[in-house]
C-alpha cells in the first residue's frame, strides 16, 4: 500500500514537471513545477521574445510570467506604446478578451512589465492579455509600480536577475467578463545569480501601500508551485535583501 502511494506521488510530480520550451528565462533552464494538480488543468506555455508565460485556461490569466532581466535590457528604455491585444495562440474559450476588462473596474495588469522590455517588438508582446491579470487600479499604479521600479533598480545594480511574477487565488473569488478570475494576491520573485539568493515581494491585490517580503519557500506553500526545482530547501528559506519599493530613476 505504501509503495503504491509512493508511486502515485512520484507520478504526480513527474506528470506536471514538463520540460520548458523557454529555458533562457529560468535559473538553470528549469521552469517551475506545478505541485497542486488543480492548477495544471488547461495550462499552456507561451515563449515570447523577452519573457515566457505559463497560462491557465481556467483563470484565463497567467499562472506566472518569467523574465531574465538584464541591466542592458533596462537601459534600452523603449518608449511605451499601449497595444493591449488578445492572445491568438490560445483557444478562444480559454483566453481573456478585451471586452472582459471593459468597464470592469480593474486594470489590465502586466505581470512582466512593459518597461522591462528591450525592444519595440518585445514591448508589443508584453501587452498580450496572456500576460495580464485583473488588477486593482490603485495597487497597479501605486505599490506595484514601485515594486517594478525597485526590481529594475536591483537588476541594474546586480547586472541580471531571474524574475517570476504571478497571481494567487484564495478564498471567495471574483471574476470579470466571461470568467477572468481576479487575483487575491500578486507576487514577484527575485533571484540574483550574483548573490545566489532569492526573495519575494508579496502583496494583496487591493488599494494601499502594504507589501511583505517573504521567502520562496513560504510562497511555494501558498501557491502550490515549486518555483526553483533545483534549489535546495535551505536556500529557499534564505532572503535576498530587496530594495524599498519606490520610483527609482
Amino acid at each position: 500500500m505504501k509503495k503504491a502511494l509512493l508511486l502515485t506521488s512520484l507520478f504526480s510530480i513527474m506528470l506536471y514537471a514538463v520540460p520548458t520550451a523557454c529555458p533562457k528565462f529560468y535559473m538553470d533552464g528549469e521552469a517551475p513545477e506545478i505541485v497542486n494538480e488543480k492548477l495544471s488543468v488547461k495550462t499552456k506555455e507561451l515563449c515570447f521574445e523577452a519573457f515566457s508565460v505559463m497560462h491557465s485556461g481556467i483563470s484565463k490569466t497567467p499562472l506566472w510570467s518569467a523574465e531574465y532581466l538584464t541591466a542592458s535590457a533596462i537601459d534600452a528604455d523603449v518608449p511605451r506604446k499601449d497595444k493591449f491585444h488578445e492572445e491568438t495562440l490560445l483557444p478562444q474559450n480559454e483566453r481573456a478578451e478585451l471586452k472582459d476588462y471593459a468597464k470592469s473596474g480593474y486594470d489590465r495588469g502586466h505581470m512582466s512589465p512593459s518597461a522591462d522590455m528591450p525592444t519595440e517588438s518585445a514591448q508589443s508582446e508584453s501587452f498580450s492579455l496572456a500576460n495580464m491579470v485583473p488588477q486593482d487600479h490603485n495597487h497597479n499604479t501605486g505599490i506595484w509600480s514601485n515594486i517594478e521600479s525597485a526590481t529594475r533598480y536591483l537588476a541594474k545594480k546586480e547586472g541580471s536577475l531571474y524574475v517570476i511574477t504571478g497571481p494567487i487565488y484564495k478564498g471567495t473569488l471574483k471574476s470579470i467578463g466571461n470568467g477572468v478570475l481576479v487575483p487575491t494576491y500578486i507576487y514577484k520573485i527575485i533571484y540574483s545569480p550574483k548573490q545566489q539568493k532569492a526573495a519575494v515581494y508579496f502583496t494583496n491585490n487591493e488599494p494601499g501601500k502594504a507589501y511583505h517580503v517573504i521567502s520562496v519557500k513560504e510562497l511555494e506553500i501558498l501557491s502550490g508551485i515549486n518555483f526553483f526545482p533545483k534549489m535546495s530547501e535551505e536556500k529557499k528559506t534564505q532572503l535576498l535583501t530587496l530594495p524599498e519599493p519606490k520610483a527609482y530613476k
